[in-house]
């Protein structure tokens, strides 16, 4: 049977199964999913607001399709 690392102890584990696959445990799953809701996992945003310039350039471009539809 394949083995597996287990994503959040490390040890390995039995693929098949394992009710908790990719984890070990119920108690390794359970860690993991609350790093989770916790927002460990989140990725960065970058925030940015429009310039006046950028708003009618889209504004412009917007014009220009509705022409030629």
């Amino acid at each position: 049977m394949p083995k597996v690392k287990c994503p959040n102890c490390g040890r390995q584990t039995e693929y098949y199964g394992n009710e908790f696959r990719p984890f070990c445990s119920e108690r390794c799953k359970l860690i993991d999913f609350g790093e989770w809701a916790d927002g460990k996992y989140a990725l960065p945003s970058q925030t940015s607001t429009l310039s006046e310039e950028d708003l009618r350039e889209i504004e412009k471009e917007l014009a220009q399709k509705e022409e030629i539809d």
